[in-house]
């Protein structure tokens, strides 16, 4: 299939099919539809040569603003570099537009693939990605990934059931958690994960204890405030996230709640600064720059042609115990 078959298939000329290809804006709707229903259906490639296609690969995250974000790309950075091949970081946010604009940009300079990061696309945009042979992979999938969509992430029920666990081995029976976003899957995870525990250890998961959250400190300190000045308040909080956890801290602070005597906290990632906080942070090690990296050597494989065994990899968590967590006082 060439483009100048594709062109008279759709009943278009060759410059429009190569605006198409090249994820120009200045197409009528109906027109490119049309088009990229064609690329799909006879299965399209371009023919690469040298220079054929940038040496890029595209970083996006639905948001930059964390602690969080800085070990993914390091982990992108570090495969990328040696493989040869550049960033480009975009932060897509929560608007449609912008969104729709890198995906044309990344159409248009022909990247060797996306990773993209806690975020998600449109059916037709991973369709016009896969069109033109530009390989997908998400890490951390917001939701169910499409099941053609290669997908790297954590053992976040494992991780929600280790972080409660280690609580009830210390004597706590009252332990609340702060999610973060319920329709997050791996926040689902986690919370399935804390409910196990609980259920495994006789205790029924009490509602009052299970607060929402956004992954941000600001949702701790909101939480951390609202669970310490409860009638009955827990003697732990699995905090969902680092940064949740130091949400945690700041409240017990103002409220005159010493950690760990009065309060344990349980955090989640084990980000550089768990290890700085006083006292150091109890986490659940999720291996962010590692999945990151495998995320990466898979849209490498990808874009190379390769198909790899495997095409959805959750990486193993593990409980990082330090000076947070003690026996109830």
């Amino acid at each position: 299939m060439t483009i100048a078959k594709l062109a008279e298939a759709a009943g278009v000329s060759v410059p429009t099919v190569s605006k198409v290809l090249n994820g120009r804006a200045d197409v009528a709707p109906a027109t490119r539809s049309r088009v990229e229903e064609l690329i799909q259906r006879h299965g399209y490639r371009r023919r690469r040569g040298p220079g054929g296609r940038s040496a890029v690969i595209d970083l996006v995250f639905h948001e930059l603003d964390s602690a969080w974000a800085v070990e993914v790309i390091r982990g992108v950075e570090r495969v990328a570099r040696s493989a040869g091949v550049s960033v480009v970081l975009t932060e897509s946010g929560g608007d449609p537009a912008g969104r729709e604009a890198w995906v044309a940009e990344a159409l248009a300079r022909r990247s060797t693939a996306v990773v993209l990061v806690f975020s998600d696309l449109a059916a037709d945009q991973r369709a016009r990605l896969a069109a033109r042979g530009i390989p997908l992979v998400v890490v951390d999938p917001v939701g169910t990934p499409e099941p053609d969509t290669p997908a790297v992430g954590s053992a976040n029920w494992n991780g929600g059931l280790a972080a409660t666990r280690h609580l009830l081995d210390l004597g706590h029976t009252r332990i609340a958690m702060i999610s973060g976003p319920r329709d997050v899957l791996c926040v689902r995870a986690r919370i399935d994960g804390y409910r196990a525990a609980l259920e495994t250890a006789g205790l029924a998961p009490d509602p009052e204890l299970l607060l929402p959250g956004d992954f941000h400190v600001s949702a701790g300190i909101t939480a951390g405030r609202r669970l310490l000045a409860a009638a009955d308040p827990p003697t732990a909080v699995f905090a969902g996230n680092d940064l949740q956890a130091l949400g945690v801290y700041e409240a017990a602070r103002e409220a005159g709640v010493r950690i760990p005597e009065d309060l344990s906290v349980v955090g989640y990632d084990d980000l550089p600064l768990a290890r700085w906080v006083g006292p150091p942070l109890t986490t659940v090690r999720q291996p962010l720059t590692e999945m990151a990296e495998e995320a990466t050597r898979l849209a490498l494989a990808l874009s190379r042609g390769e198909q790899p065994a495997n095409l959805r990899l959750d990486l193993a968590t593990s409980l990082v115990v330090r000076g947070s967590t003690a026996p109830p006082g």
